[in-house]
Order: structure tokens, then C-alpha cells, then sequence
């Protein structure tokens, strides 16, 4: 079509063939080549605001049933480059659901926090598991001198 050869190579491969093409025969070609990469740069910067980001951070869990009690875990031998992270009652649907203990490549200079259920206002809090540079087990995004080894 005369509109797709004269737009640049690239654009023309992205619109033409597209539910876009009815637009672009309404236009002109010198119009087209002066709005169409505006357009374009305005689609683009919408959709990388409406794209949904994912997180570091796990989406924490609260619920008013207490976990019930651990379950025991015979702790297995110990691997070299490893840390062994112990099971925990985790919450899935509705109900708790015991996670098995697994290994996990060990960090140099930081201590591994295993997950635990807290008792807050009147119900139960997970707190994931995560690793810990200096040791306090306050996470280093809300600690107030992190990475501070003398501090305990």
C-alpha cells in the first residue's frame, strides 16, 4: 500500500497488517509521518505505566487462624555452599499447608532469617523467610543502622 511505503521501515512493519491500517489510510503520508511517532511514543510510555511490576518483596499473609504447632523435621546432613531452611506452616487458600525444609545456596556475610508466624492484633502474621546482613533479624529495609555488625 502506498501509506505503509511511506512511513520508516520500522513503523511500517509494526502497524501495517494491524487494526491500525484502516487509521493510517485515512491520513495522509506527510501527516502520518509527523503524528504516527508521537502516537506511537505516547502509546508506548501509557503502557509502560499501566504494566504491572513485579517485587522483590512477597505479599505478606495475615489471617486470624494461629498455624498449628511445627512439625518435627530430622535436620539432614550438611552441604558444603548451603544453608538448611527448615519447614514452616504456610497459608494457601484457606488453610494452612505444611512447606517442607530445603536447602538454599548460602550467602557470604549475611545470616538467613527462616519464616515465622507472629502474633499481631488479635491475629497471625507470616514473615518470609529472608536473608539478613547483620544478623539482628530486622530487615535491612526498615533497620534503622543496617548492616551494622556490632549492633545486636
Amino acid at each position: 500500500m502506498k501509506v505503509c511505503d511511506d512511513l520508516p521501515p520500522i513503523i511500517g512493519k509494526l502497524l501495517c497488517g494491524v487494526a491500525f491500517l484502516e487509521i493510517m489510510i485515512m491520513f495522509k503520508a506527510k501527516f502520518a509521518r509527523k503524528i504516527l511517532p508521537v502516537l506511537l511514543m505516547a502509546v508506548g510510555t501509557f503502557g509502560a505505566v499501566t504494566i504491572p511490576q513485579t517485587s522483590a518483596a512477597a505479599v505478606g499473609v495475615y489471617v486470624q487462624v494461629a498455624p498449628p504447632a511445627p512439625r518435627f523435621e530430622r535436620l539432614p546432613e550438611p552441604r558444603r555452599g548451603y544453608v538448611w531452611v527448615p519447614g514452616y506452616w504456610d497459608w494457601r487458600g484457606h488453610r494452612h499447608v505444611w512447606a517442607r525444609g530445603v536447602w538454599v545456596k548460602s550467602r557470604h556475610g549475611y545470616q538467613y532469617q527462616p519464616h515465622r508466624w507472629v502474633e499481631h492484633n488479635g491475629g497471625w502474621r507470616l514473615d518470609r523467610g529472608r536473608w539478613d546482613r547483620d544478623g539482628d533479624g530486622v530487615p535491612n529495609r526498615v533497620d534503622r543502622h543496617p548492616d551494622n555488625p556490632y549492633r545486636r
